[in-house]
C-alpha cells in the first residue's frame, strides 16, 4: 500500500502527483518559492489544496491528520515547557492520560539522544539539541508517516551530518515513511531512496531521481558512486536554463 499519494494537487504549484510507498523516503528539492513547503503542509492536511486530493493510507486527508507528524524548520518548542512536556504535548492534546504521556515522551527522548535534558528549558539547548527535541515531539504520536521541512538547514555543517545520520538510524528502528524538503542536494541524495525535482513556481514536479546506493547508509559511504552520479543528476535538473528540456 502506498503511504501517501497525490492526485492532481494544485495550490503555489501546478497538478502535483505523487506516490509514496511505506517506510519509504523521498526527498523533494527545488528553487526557493517553488511551493515545497506548501506540498509538505497540504499533504499533512494543515492546508487544503485548492483543487485535487491527497490521500494517506488510501484515506482522504481532510485537515490535520494524526497519523502523519510534521518537523519545520524551527523548532518551535514552548518556552515554558520542559523537553519532556514539549516532546509530550501532542499526546496531551489527544487525551492521553499524563503517566503514559511521560513513559511515551521519554523513550522518544532516549531514542532521539536527549536522555539527561528532559528538565532542561529550550533556552538551555543548542540548535541540535532543540531540533532533536522538535523531532522527538513529532515521534511522539508514532506516525506513520514523517513530514521534515528542512529541519537542519540552519544548523552547522557538522551538526546538520550528524543529524543526517540520527535520521536514517530513526527510521531504521521505526520503520516510519519520510517525505523531506531540503536545499541540500547531498543531503537529499543521503537520505533518501528518490529525489524529486520540483520547477520555479508555479512549481511543477519534472523529474524523479532515484538513488541507486544500498542501506543502511552511513557517512563515510556518502562519496560513494551512486551518490555523486545521483547528485549530478539532481544538480544539472536544477541549473538547467530549460529543466523541463533537461528531462529527456
Amino acid at each position: 500500500m502506498d503511504a501517501i499519494e497525490l492526485h492532481r494537487i494544485g495550490r503555489s504549484f501546478e497538478d502535483v502527483e505523487l506516490r509514496v510507498a511505506e517506510r519509504e523516503i523521498v526527498a523533494i528539492v527545488g528553487p526557493n518559492g517553488c511551493g515545497k513547503s506548501t506540498l509538505l503542509r497540504v499533504i499533512s492536511g494543515l492546508l487544503a489544496p485548492d483543487h485535487g486530493q491527497v490521500l494517506a493510507f488510501d484515506s482522504t486527508v481532510a485537515g490535520p491528520e494524526p497519523r502523519i507528524g510534521l518537523v519545520f524548520q524551527e523548532p518551535r518548542l514552548l518556552p515554558w515547557r520542559s523537553v519532556l512536556d514539549n516532546v509530550a504535548f501532542p499526546l496531551e492534546l489527544a487525551g492521553v492520560g499524563r503517566s503514559d504521556r511521560v513513559a511515551r515522551a521519554r523513550e522518544v527522548i532516549r531514542l532521539t539522544g536527549l536522555e539527561g535534558f528532559d528538565e532542561a528549558f529550550p533556552d538551555q539547548l543548542s540548535g541540535g539539541m532543540a531540533q532533536r527535541a522538535s523531532l522527538a515531539r513529532a515521534l511522539a504520536p508514532e506516525p506513520d508517516v514523517l513530514l521534515l521541512d528542512e529541519p537542519f538547514s540552519a544548523l552547522d555543517a557538522m551538526t546538520r551530518e550528524r543529524l543526517d545520520d540520527e535520521l536514517l538510524r530513526l527510521w531504521g528502528q521505526t520503520g516510519t515513511t519520510i517525505v523531506l524538503v531540503s536545499h541540500s542536494i547531498s543531503e537529499a541524495v543521503f537520505l533518501s531512496d528518490r529525489v524529486l525535482v520540483m520547477t520555479q513556481r508555479p512549481g511543477r514536479i519534472i523529474a524523479e531521481v532515484p538513488v541507486m546506493a544500498s542501506r543502511p547508509r552511513s557517512l563515510s559511504g556518502s562519496r560513494a558512486s551512486a551518490f555523486s552520479q545521483a547528485a549530478d543528476r539532481v544538480r544539472a535538473l536544477l541549473t538547467s536554463p530549460d529543466p523541463a528540456g533537461a528531462v529527456a
